[in-house]
């Protein structure tokens, strides 16, 4: 906490009476359906009978007293007290002349319980001190946003049947400041780097693990405290619009991963607020998560749920974000989540659902899309809830996309094994299509999947390094060409070597060597195909967009299949062969006949491959087979994978 030991030369005390609250916005409030309680609640500069000041607002019904202490009264907890609303709302305010943006604050609560008292972090804070100090600070949100542009159009970039190739990245450690001893990057250095960094290499949306201010860095922004404020080690809330702003001038979309599945205990967040489990559910069986050690909150209570919504909709409308990727919902469906028999409490119906939380999300979901129908919610959900991105209108949940666990964790496991023994393991890569369309899916190799000792994908591929190169292409060309939205975690498309590591940089010095260069430029030509080809994404979820070649030569590990776009003559055919023996004289059958060009290879020499392959394309002849009156004769390339699309010329 800054300078806690000044004081103003003058003080002047709390001003009682102002209010940004109308009787209205009580009602809403209690009723759990005030979603901008980022405009009444917390620190807001303004103007009180022609003097210049802060009004405060905060929630804390079991509190004795509430007061306002910062750099500018010393931190004296008795100098400028709130008083407490009449209409039993348990709101606590008060004006207090002199401070503006830029004061740093807590509210010293004093509970009615067991003698409680703590100095608070302010929940709707827009800025905190950085870590490991815990002040809130007075902060205004002005701005002026240069992306008009982009928010007139990017209902057309973040549909369902756009292409959408997202780019997770951790801002601590996607690339450091050397010149300032390998420190962070701030959000405004990182907008002109990133952004050119994604241009080049043809990524359609950049994914921000947690922004918002977390006090452990090792979290990684999941055990988050200011949901309404941007992490300050990385600059101020202006710097951060200015990266979304940036961002969107280059055509980049912008998705925030939020957490409302937990919270921290730490005593200057949300825990305990007013001596009681304000936030969090007070029965440990349903207020405390055994994995994470932190809070789970109470999503039956109405002012929890106006305060998680209106977190939400904050990012989307002052942040001018793209889409929210929500973290840990299967941890919110389910009341036995990672407890054993006995360590939970069943439903009113004695089932294992959480339907308070159920209805939080689809409350969410709809409220975000009522006001905000050119963005995506993405639910990170791994088991077979059913109806995940479904509108809630049908009993779905209502996301917009759901993350692919299941096809993750097959076909990492797949990857994983010697080719030898692929083909006994054939299902594990097929299998995923027979649900492919139950969902909206996004397939995601994400951050999850290179941490706590799992290693990079590079080394989760077998053999000796060309191979780990080789098998790394293949399981890229797979991830691109298999239905679904895409997502890959900064680091894998250059050939990461070491497991990830939120202390420091990127491995970027390792693209002077050529087999990292040349994966890295297989990505960019998969992303240059992948939005240039409607057959790659215009009917991601529906089966008409997808047909199987064949599917059961698992004897030699090749699979062949078509991806179809909206226009008949959009089709792409991808045979991949997942041994390390050539197949010459492949035969596979197409729809129709004529020249066949092929348009991507990933055993080409370009890519860091043998250069096997068919010169360019093959001409079908009127053979039959796999159901197909036509077939080609191809070489398939070793671990490799080749894609055709018919020339209409």
């Amino acid at each position: 906490m800054g300078a806690q030991g000044k004081k103003t030369k003058k003080q002047v005390p709390t001003v009682h009476g102002p209010s940004l609250l109308t009787e209205h916005d009580i009602y809403l409030f209690k009723e759990g359906s005030h979603f901008s309680l980022y405009d009444k609640l917390g620190a807001h500069p303004l103007v009180h009978e022609g003097v210049k000041g802060t009004l405060f607002a905060v929630w804390a019904p079991e509190a004795e007293r509430v007061s306002v202490i910062g750099e500018f009264n010393g931190w004296n907890k008795e100098s400028h007290l709130l008083s407490t609303r009449w209409d039993g709302s348990g709101i606590w305010e008060g004006f207090i002349p002199g401070i503006e943006a830029g004061a740093f604050y807590k509210y010293h609560v004093v509970s009615r319980h067991a003698g409680y008292r703590a100095d608070k972090g302010d929940p709707f804070a827009f800025c905190w001190e950085a870590p490991p100090r815990t002040a809130s600070i007075v902060c205004d949100l002005k701005y002026q946003w240069e992306d008009d542009a982009w928010m007139k159009d990017r209902h057309r970039a973040n549909g369902l049947p756009a292409p959408m190739s997202v780019y997770e990245v951790h801002p601590g450690s996607w690339c450091r400041a050397v010149e300032r001893n390998n420190g962070f990057l701030t959000y405004r250095e990182m907008a002109e780097s990133l952004a050119d960094y994604m241009k080049e290499m043809g990524f359609t949306h950049v994914q921000l693990m947690p922004v918002m201010e977390h006090p452990f860095y090792g979290s990684w922004g999941y055990q988050t405290t200011g949901y309404f404020a941007p992490s300050s080690r990385y600059g101020s809330p202006q710097d951060m619009m200015y990266l979304v702003d940036h961002l969107h001038q280059n055509g980049i979309g912008v998705i925030l991963d939020w957490v409302p599945s937990h919270f921290p205990s730490d005593e200057h967040g949300l825990a305990y607020f007013d001596g009681t489990h304000l936030f969090e559910h007070a029965d440990p069986q349903k207020g405390f998560h055994p994995d994470w050690k932190s809070y789970i909150f109470n999503y039956g209570r109405h002012e929890v749920r106006s305060f998680l919504v209106s977190s939400a909709l904050f990012w989307l409308e002052r942040y001018h974000v793209d889409g929210i990727r929500i973290d840990g919902v299967a941890s919110m469906l389910y009341l036995d989540y990672s407890r054993k028999e006995g360590e939970w409490i069943p439903n009113q119906y004695g089932g294992k659902e959480n339907i308070e939380a159920i209805t939080f999300l689809r409350r969410l979901n709809e409220e975000v899309y009522r006001r905000f129908p050119d963005v995506q919610t993405i639910a990170e959900e791994s088991t077979s809830w059913p109806m995940v991105s479904r509108p809630v209108y049908v009993g779905g949940l209502g996301f917009g996309m759901k993350w692919n666990m299941g096809w993750m964790h097959d076909t990492l496991a797949y990857f994983s094994t010697d080719p030898v023994f692929r083909k006994y393991h054939h299902n594990q890569l097929t299998f995923s299509i027979w649900y492919a369309f139950f969902e909206n899916f996004m397939l995601s190799l994400s951050h999850d999947e290179v941490v706590h000792g799992k290693g990079s994908l590079l080394d989760k591929m077998p053999g000796d390094d060309w191979q780990k190169f080789a098998n790394l292409r293949l399981l890229m060309g797979y991830l691109y060409t298999h239905p679904g939205k895409k997502l890959l975690f900064m680091g894998a498309e250059f050939g990461q070597r070491s497991e990830w590591d939120h202390e420091k940089s990127l491995d970027w010095h390792l693209l002077q060597y050529p087999s990292h260069r040349s994966l890295q430029t297989w990505i960019k030509h998969l992303n240059i195909l992948y939005r240039g080809e409607p057959a790659l994404y215009e009917l991601d979820f529906v089966n008409e967009g997808f047909e199987w070649g064949d599917l059961s030569d698992w004897e030699q590990s090749v699979v062949s299949y078509f991806r179809k776009g909206k226009d008949r003559d959009d089709v792409l055919l991808v045979v991949s062969n997942f041994t390390p023996v050539p197949r010459h004289h492949y035969r596979v059958g197409v729809p129709s006949g004529g020249y066949w060009r092929e348009v991507l290879n990933s055993d080409s020499r370009e890519y860091g491959g043998g250069g096997q392959g068919n010169f360019g394309g093959v001409g079908s002849t009127p053979v039959p087979m796999h159901g197909k009156e036509h077939s080609l004769s191809i070489t398939v390339p070793p671990l490799g994978m080749v894609i055709f699309k018919r020339s209409t010329l």
